[in-house]
C-alpha cells in the first residue's frame, strides 16, 4: 500500500522509524538533550564527542579521563530519556579517538559515526562487541571504496552504513576550498557513485549497505529528493539547532536566527580543514590578524597546527556553546539563515513529514500527468 510517509531506515538489527540521523555537532551542541529528543521522535540521535569533556573540572590535568567520563555520562543520560536509537559522532582526528570509540562501545551506543579523515582502523576497536554498528562519514566514492576494501581485507568487516556528506554541511568539510561551490562536488553529483560502491559490496554478500545523504538537507522536500535518488536516509544537523532541546545556549541559537545568507562563510580551521561558520566579530578579528597565536594546554586534534593558530578551535566552539560568542563562533550549514524562531524537535519532525508528503504527492501527480 502506498504511503506519503518516508520509509524506515534499517542499519543492521536496528530500525529507525524515521529515516533521519541527527548530525553530531560539537562542541556541546548535540549532547544527550538533543539526541534523546530526536530518538524519541523515531530518528537516530547523535552525541558529538569533540570537546565533550571541556566542562569537566579536571579537563586540563586529566584530559583523557575527563572526556571518557563526560561521554559515559551523556550516553547514560540519553538512555534514561529515550528507548530510541542513540549514536556517537567521533572525529578520526581526535587525539583521544581510540579512547572515545572504546568508551562508546563499552556503553553500547547503537552506532558510531566517524569522519574528518578516513576511519581505517575503526573495526579493530570493537574488541569483540557486536552491538555497536560502525558508520564511516565519506565525501566521495573513492573514500568509500578505500574504507570498504581496507575493512574487508584487514578486519573482514563491512561498513554497516555510509554517510555521504556534501559540501553544504556545517562545520569541518571534507573538501578543498575550490571544490565547495563546484557543481561536480555537489551532493547530488556524489550520491550515485557512492551508491554504486555500496551496491557492489552488497552484491557480494547479499546485504545492502545503506547510504545516508547529508549536507544541505533542510526540508522534507530535500529528504524526498535524495531518497528518490536512492539514499536510504538523511543526516540533518542545522535544522535541529534552533530547538528547545538542543544543548547549545540560547545565544548560540539566536546567532542562527539572526544570520543572513551572506553571513555563512568558509573559514580555514586550525585543524587544517575548511569549515562553514556564521560570520561574527570574533571571526572578523581572526581575519584581520587581531588574534594572537594560541598556546594549547593540550592537543585534542592530531592535525591541529596549534603553534601557529590564532585561536584554539575547541575553546572557540565551547565558548560559543556557552553563549560567549565574543570569544568564539558558531559552525552552521548553508541553510542556517532559514531559521526564524526557537521551536521543538517534535514540531520540526511534523513539519518535515508534512513537507515530505507534499513533495511525494506532487511528484506522483507530475508522473501521472506525463
Amino acid at each position: 500500500m502506498a504511503t506519503n510517509q518516508p520509509p524506515a531506515l534499517t542499519i543492521g538489527p536496528h530500525t529507525a522509524r524515521l529515516p533521519i540521523v541527527q548530525g553530531g555537532m560539537g562542541v556541546h551542541i548535540s549532547l544527550s538533550g538533543l539526541a534523546s529528543a530526536v530518538a524519541n521522535e523515531g530518528g537516530i540521535g547523535v552525541i558529538a564527542t569533540a570537546g565533550i569533556g571541556m566542562n569537566e573540572s579536571d579537563v586540563y590535568t586529566n584530559f583523557l579521563e575527563a572526556n571518557k567520563r563526560a561521554l559515559r555520562r551523556e550516553i547514560q543520560l540519553a538512555r534514561e530519556k529515550t528507548r530510541g536509537l542513540i549514536g556517537v559522532n567521533i572525529l578520526v582526528a581526535l587525539s583521544n579517538y581510540a579512547d572515545m570509540v572504546r568508551t562508546a562501545v563499552e556503553e553500547e551506543a547503537h552506532f558510531i559515526f566517524s569522519g574528518a579523515a578516513l576511519p581505517l582502523t575503526l573495526p579493530s576497536l570493537l574488541e569483540g562487541s557486536t552491538h555497536t554498528k560502525l558508520i564511516p562519514i565519506v565525501s566521495s566514492a573513492r573514500s568509500a571504496r578505500i574504507i570498504i576494501r581496507r575493512w574487508l581485507d584487514k578486519y573482514h568487516y563491512r561498513p554497516d552504513a555510509l554517510v555521504l556528506e556534501g559540501p553544504k554541511a556545517g562545520g569541518h568539510l571534507g573538501f578543498k576550498p575550490e571544490q565547495i561551490d563546484d557543481p561536480a562536488y555537489a551532493l547530488e553529483a556524489l550520491l550515485h557513485p557512492v551508491l554504486r560502491e555500496a551496491e557492489a559490496t552488497g552484491t557480494q554478500d547479499g546485504l545492502p549497505i545503506p547510504v545516508i545523504a547529508a549536507g544541505g538537507i533542510y526540508t522534507g522536500e530535500d529528504i524526498y529528493k535524495v531518497m528518490a535518488m536512492g539514499a536510504s536516509g538523511v543526516q540533518m544537523a542545522t535544522r535541529f539547532v534552533t530547538t528547545e532541546e538542543c544543548d547549545a545556549s540560547e545565544e548560540f541559537k539566536k546567532a542562527y536566527i539572526a544570520a543572513r545568507p551572506e553571513d555563512l562563510i568558509i573559514i580555514k580551521s586550525p585543524i587544517g580543514l575548511p569549515g562553514r561558520a556564521i560570520r561574527n566579530e570574533f571571526l572578523n578579528e581572526v581575519e584581520a590578524g587581531k588574534r594572537m597565536p594560541y598556546k594549547c594546554p593540550y592537543q585534542c586534534i592530531v592535525t591541529c597546527d596549534y603553534q601557529n593558530s590564532p585561536y584554539c578551535i575547541a575553546l572557540a566552539l565551547v565558548n560559543a556553546a556557552r553563549a560567549n560568542l565574543k570569544s568564539g563562533f558558531a559552525f552552521a550549514g548553508t541553510n542556517a539563515y532559514r531559521a526564524d524562531r526557537i521551536t521543538t524537535v517534535r514540531e520540526i519532525v511534523r513539519s518535515l513529514l508534512d513537507e515530505y508528503a507534499q513533495a511525494r504527492e506532487h511528484a506522483c501527480q507530475g508522473a501521472l500527468a506525463e
